[in-house]
């Protein structure tokens, strides 16, 4: 069935849910699990930080990013699942094309994922990653929606 789970993540609730979700599934079918954190390094590296050490900045917002990685690969362990864990960069691409990217060259059958479940005005400002993921990955992807948003 699934032998190549791709599960972004982040440090929300709903990610979590959704990588309990993706650990079941690898469990259940002895897949491949390989977690991503995606880090925007173009949101410092140009314009209106003069006054800050944008190397520094970058520095530390890749450090989060393992962070956040970690404790992901934790709970998969901890869930009996061995996850291979990366880090993924941006330069202020799209995150949905840049999780697509990686999830067809890594060979994923199945994208799990966590949505917010914004709505209105939020999702108009804010977009979605999920749905931006939805239009362009070429593989299934399951979201996982948390009922407390």
């Amino acid at each position: 069935m699934y032998q190549r789970i791709f599960v972004p993540v982040d440090d929300s609730d709903t990610s979590n849910m959704a990588l309990d979700e993706a650990c079941k599934l690898a469990k259940a079918f002895g897949s491949n699990l390989r977690l991503v954190h995606v880090v925007d390094l173009a949101q410092f590296g140009w314009g209106g930080t003069e006054f800050l050490d944008a190397t520094e900045l970058q520095k530390s917002i890749k450090q989060a990013g393992e962070q956040v990685l970690g404790q992901a690969g934790d709970r998969a362990r901890a869930l009996g699942v061995t996850p291979d864990c990366k880090i993924l960069e941006s330069w202020g691409d799209k995150i949905a094309a840049v999780l697509s990217d990686e999830a067809s060259a890594w060979g994923a059958d199945l994208i799990v994922m966590g949505t917010h479940g914004l709505g209105g005005l939020m999702h108009l400002l804010m977009g979605s990653v999920a749905e931006g993921l939805l239009k362009v990955a070429d593989m299934p992807v399951l979201l996982v929606r948390n009922p407390g948003d």
